[in-house]
């Protein structure tokens, strides 16, 4: 009889993402001897090698990708049954996996990351920066119990709720602060963050896509990249309204209000419908806003249903 135990399977699913045994040993918090030791056993009970071992990386065998398939299943389930245990207690507690864009996470996290602790003193907070496409993935295969992302997310499976809007601003090189604000359909010189991140795919919506708009060859990595860029010349760019103080405040750059029709987004939180925290996770929600009303600059905080500003 085989008996695989969770935590064999939760070293198996980081070795298996990280494809390496030391960067899978530090997400697990275990030393490479102890997580290799883990890894064979498993192999054995299975009786099949699960990953080919080469000198610098590891990756899963055709069985291990089948095998793999089945543990995200396996763990998933057994994260909901955890999370259905806690909400029997009627509190968070343990460990809260949180996910947030690039584009949010510098702004919003130094004030929210204290309310929380606050407010659910027994939580483990774990956060992953990354980019939507990912923490969705994430989310689905349970290794998120939530995320911070631009919405609409429109994934059926996942809970949407509103936490804030926000408006986008013109940046400029200062020297052209004196200039008449151009409407954002007429922006030339465009300066976007690379492919992958919500906020170009937004920026090339709201400025409805005009021949000569967008700057492949010039991409920046984050907002921090473009806004230096800007400062030397090479462009304009859109930052949300939470990113200029911080951004803004050591580069040679104006920012200015769209005249017309301002562009903005909506930040949302999003979790799995069958995930049984869900009152834990509106409370959580609340929390966030509440840290982007004191944090975040411009943000206008909104109901989780109706959408209206509070």
């Amino acid at each position: 009889m085989t008996n695989f135990t969770l935590k064999q399977l939760r070293y198996f699913e980081a070795l298996a993402e990280q494809q390496h045994f030391g960067r899978a040993a530090e997400v697990c918090a275990i030393s490479q001897p102890a997580l290799s030791v883990q890894i064979k056993e498993l192999e054995q009970q299975t009786g099949k090698a699960l990953f080919e071992r080469g000198a610098r990386q590891v990756r899963l065998t055709a069985f291990g990708e089948d095998f793999a398939s089945r543990v995200r299943i396996l763990l998933r389930q057994a994260d909901d049954l955890g999370a259905f245990a806690a909400a029997s207690r009627e509190r968070l507690a343990g460990r809260f996996r949180l996910g947030v864009i690039p584009t949010v996470a510098p702004y919003l996290l130094p004030g929210l990351v204290p309310q929380l602790s606050a407010h659910f003193p027994d939580i483990e907070l774990r956060l992953r920066e990354s980019q939507t496409a990912r923490l969705v993935e994430e989310l689905l295969q349970g290794r998120l119990d939530a995320a911070l992302v631009a919405l609409p997310v429109e994934e059926t499976s996942l809970t949407e709720t509103p936490l804030f809007a926000e408006d986008f601003v013109l940046v400029r090189p200062r020297a052209e602060g004196a200039h008449p604000v151009p409407h954002i359909t007429e922006l030339r010189n465009m300066l976007l963050l690379e492919e992958g991140h919500c906020l170009r795919d937004q920026a090339l919506s709201f400025c409805n896509r005009p021949a000569g708009f967008a700057r492949d060859d010039l991409d920046g990595s984050s907002l921090s990249t473009l806004v230096q860029m800007v400062g030397a010349g090479l462009g304009v760019t859109v930052l949300p309204e939470m990113a200029v103080p911080l951004e803004t405040r050591m580069a040679d750059v104006t920012c200015s209000a769209f005249r017309g029709s301002v562009p903005g987004r909506t930040i949302g939180m999003v979790w799995r419908r069958t995930n049984p925290m869900t009152q834990e996770l509106l409370q959580v929600a609340q929390v966030v806003r509440e840290a982007a009303r004191t944090t975040c600059n411009g943000a206008r905080v909104l109901h989780s249903r109706s959408g209206e500003t509070l």
